[in-house]
């Protein structure tokens, strides 16, 4: 299920060509150069990686947000749905995706959250997957937010953990430190272990699951570095 697109009258005549333009050229750019990339999986002992191609089902991913454009090159045959805001920028993004075959529906953690969250539980139940950016939209940077846990309790889907990391990328002066791979890099698409959310979890207990998703993607990130020879950042 994909929420329909805001209405182009909130939009500047100045955004709504960037809305028309814009997307296609990405995709063109990201198609292009993502072809080049070389994909390397590695996962946490016990843990079962989705590898490209694979046939998605019901279940939540979650990454860091700095690895967008490697993840939704890498992931863009599994026509996952994502929770965008409802802003510019998330409008944005959504038609960016949208060229990649992704769904979205639109909220965030301050303005249509809810909403948000009770769609993607209906995507979930037509088995389909569902993804967050975990310390997206704003941060702070590898700190997860509260909704993947929220919408694992509420759908009784498990969340699988991964970080992409590419050897060599320009790093943006952002909140995230968003990264654009290099052409012809190596990307390490490192996974951790799933966590999963009773359904009768209190306040307490989603807390503490929250930070272990957070410990999760860390690993994942740090198992990335470490197979590539990076220092951890």
């Amino acid at each position: 299920m994909t929420t329909p697109a805001q209405p182009q009258s909130r939009f500047t005549l100045t955004q709504r060509l960037t809305l028309a333009i814009v997307p296609r050229i990405v995709w063109f750019l990201l198609t292009l150069v993502g072809r080049t990339w070389r994909f390397e999986v590695l996962s946490e002992e016990g843990v079962t990686p989705a590898f490209h191609g694979f046939t998605p089902g019901r279940e939540i991913y979650c990454f860091w947000h700095q690895c967008v454009l490697a993840c939704a090159f890498y992931y863009r045959s599994t026509h996952a749905t994502i929770l965008i805001s409802q802003s510019f920028d998330g409008e944005l993004i959504t038609r960016t995706l949208e060229c990649f075959g992704y769904r979205a529906v639109r909220g965030s953690s301050s303005r249509g959250g809810r909403e948000g969250l009770i769609a993607l539980r209906r995507v979930l139940n037509n088995r389909t997957p569902a993804i967050f950016t975990a310390d997206g939209p704003r941060g702070p940077i590898h700190q997860s937010k509260m909704g993947p846990i929220k919408l694992a309790q509420l759908s009784q889907a498990p969340i699988g953990c991964f970080h992409l990391e590419p050897e060599n990328a320009w790093s943006m002066r952002s909140w995230d430190r968003f990264q654009i791979p290099k052409p012809f890099t190596r990307i390490a698409v490192s996974w951790g272990r799933w966590i999963t959310v009773p359904e009768d979890a209190d306040a307490t207990a989603q807390e503490s699951l929250r930070l272990q998703l957070d410990a999760s993607l860390e690993s994942a990130r740090a198992r990335a570095f470490t197979h590539l020879g990076k220092p951890t950042a």
